[in-house]
């Protein structure tokens, strides 16, 4: 399956933050390398997982090369969204040693987040494949991995949510503070977006949803729902909006809240609490 990377832009800027951070000023540990040195290597997966993060890994080697005027060949054996098992040989590169080892860590720890975080929502996103309800990332991201970490969540089979705060609106507890009814917070959302951008609505009652639903709501997410309310929700929302579940989502859990009949699950913890794939460069000197 095809999925949309983000610009060439986002990832220019993210690799060059990223070399940054490490590099800095120079590489003083890559002298200890002869200057000419050629490097025969490899990228292996120490465990099963999805793979994310190829056009990242292009980018370091790319800038690390420039900056060394050289070129570093690198193929690959996989592209992003393909499940290896464990052992798996990702690519295989060759170039001089030290653009190489000047970018090892920097492509090690971009393409083990995103494959880690594309690995989590394959689990997830499976473990609800029976039922209609998708999977939703949220904007709790790893900062300044908002764009890759949701290609991520795409390439493991989720779905994403708004970006940010300028391209949808979730009504939540805080705006309902304000002291604006819930339906003029909801008329004003409505009025205030393009046909068709997302106006969701967070509510911690039925009695909400109902209110909701009379304002004409189309999206609402139920928070912290228990099962049995999540029920009553389905059946009193029938047609008239989709259901988000939210609040309370992990493995143990998801499959159950999905045949409840929502329509979309959101959790945060596939972006926030990612556990990095385990990943391997090895090299060979010539």
């Amino acid at each position: 399956m095809e999925h949309t990377l983000p610009s060439k832009k986002v990832i220019k800027r993210l690799v060059k933050n990223c070399l940054r951070e490490d590099i800095g000023s120079g590489d003083v540990t890559a002298r200890l390398t002869p200057r000419d040195s050629i490097i025969d290597g490899k990228i292996i997966s120490r465990e099963r997982g999805v793979i994310c993060g190829v056009a990242w890994v292009d980018e370091v080697f790319r800038q690390v090369g420039k900056r060394h005027k050289a070129k570093i060949d690198i193929d690959w054996r996989v592209k992003d969204g393909d499940i290896v098992k464990a052992g798996a040989t990702l690519c295989r590169f060759e170039g001089l040693a030290h653009p190489i080892l000047s970018g090892e860590r920097t492509a090690l720890n971009i393409m083990q987040t995103l494959s880690g975080t594309a690995t989590i929502t394959r689990q997830y996103a499976d473990a609800i494949a029976h039922t209609k309800a998708r999977l939703l990332d949220t904007r709790k991201t790893l900062p300044m991995l908002r764009e890759a970490q949701k290609y991520a969540v795409l390439c493991g089979g989720g779905v994403n949510h708004r970006m940010g705060l300028y391209d949808g609106i979730i009504i939540k507890e805080n705006h309902l503070r304000s002291g604006k009814s819930l339906e003029r917070i909801v008329a004003d959302a409505i009025t205030s977006m393009p046909e068709g951008a997302l106006v969701e609505l967070e509510v911690e009652t039925i009695e909400e949803l109902e209110r909701g639903l009379l304002a004409g709501a189309k999206r609402i997410m139920l928070d912290d729902f228990s099962l049995e309310d999540m029920r009553e929700a389905v059946a009193i929302t029938g047609e008239q909006a989709d259901l988000e579940a939210s609040g309370g989502i992990n493995l143990d859990t998801i499959a159950t809240i999905a045949e409840t009949g929502v329509d979309f699950i959101s959790s945060g913890s596939i972006t926030k609490h990612v556990t990095a794939l385990d990943l391997s460069m090895l090299f060979d000197y010539r």
